[in-house]
């Protein structure tokens, strides 16, 4: 079994009319081509009509063949994130746009896990509420993706990345900022994942297997889950292959504070020793057909 404990609340997910259905598993086999998982924590404001949410399923019905979902993770938001993302719900079905709403925050990590242990994809690509990598990148990744895929064991992971951008944003970031960023990269080099420029993109893409795989090891719930998940793939020498996207800085975009800065520092430190010394395991893969 998937190591998971989740609410009860936190099992169904409500139709476009209001009925409760319950969520899939990661263990069962896929039902779609393409699961998005979007983890959101006060996102109400981007959650709209323009969103690039609402761009991508406008998009998919060029091609109506193509089968997919998105899966909006609320993660124990203040403001009405689900109430906003239900509404997409209510206009392109449930089987097309999901609400997993968590009864309290569990930080990034937590929420993108279980949006991806609760999909039906093939591929299963997470991606950011605030738009700031553009849904027509996927084509990127997945091309990446294929060529580096592992038949058939169909083990294969495609990470967006923004070091082409390293140094117009070296420019305009603070001299402190940059510190704290060229000694958490130095930190994962260190400790954690080598041969990956860019940990940090929220977007990558997991064939199903992959996903199995390392979300089911899963400790980190906040910033450095990234870290983590690489870590588990390298671990199991699963191919990552690092793909240059095009990225924009949103405005309101959420910033990761001083402190923690500081806890992915510690987090880092914590993933390493925790898997030497045994107190965390890595798993054999659950099949998923």
């Amino acid at each position: 079994m998937l190591n998971m404990t989740r609410h009860e609340k936190e099992k169904y997910f409500l139709s476009a009319t209001g009925e409760k259905q319950i969520f899939p598993s990661l263990q069962d086999p896929f039902s779609v081509e393409l699961s998005v998982v979007v983890p959101a924590y006060n996102e109400e404001l981007r959650l709209d009509g323009t969103s690039s949410l609402n761009f991508f399923v406008l998009s998919q019905k060029k091609t109506p063949s193509f089968t997919y979902e998105v899966i909006v993770i609320d993660d124990g938001s203040k403001d009405k994130t689900t109430q906003v993302a239900m509404q997409y719900t209510r206009k392109y079905g449930a089987d097309k746009v999901r609400v997993l709403t968590l009864v309290k925050n569990r930080g990034k990590g937590g929420a993108v896990r279980m949006g991806t242990l609760s999909s039906r994809g093939r591929l299963i690509l997470m991606a950011d509420a605030d738009g700031a990598t553009k849904f027509c990148d996927i084509e990127k990744v997945e091309t990446a993706l294929n060529e580096i895929n592992s038949k058939p064991e169909n083990m294969a992971i495609s990470c967006g990345s923004r070091a082409h951008l390293e140094k117009e944003s070296v420019a305009q970031r603070s001299l402190f900022r940059t510190f704290l960023m060229l000694g958490f990269h130095f930190l994962v080099w260190f400790f954690c994942v080598r041969g990956i420029k860019d940990t940090q993109c929220g977007f990558k893409l997991f064939t199903r297997e992959a996903a199995v795989k390392t979300f089911s090891c899963l400790h980190v719930e906040r910033w450095a889950f990234d870290v983590e998940l690489l870590y588990i793939a390298q671990c199991f020498k699963i191919p990552i292959a690092e793909v240059a996207v095009n990225w924009t800085e949103i405005e309101g975009s959420k910033l990761v504070p001083f402190w923690s800065w500081l806890q992915m520092g510690r987090d880092l430190v914590f993933i390493r020793l925790r898997y030497l010394t045994g107190a965390w395991k890595l798993k054999a893969a659950v099949k998923t057909d």
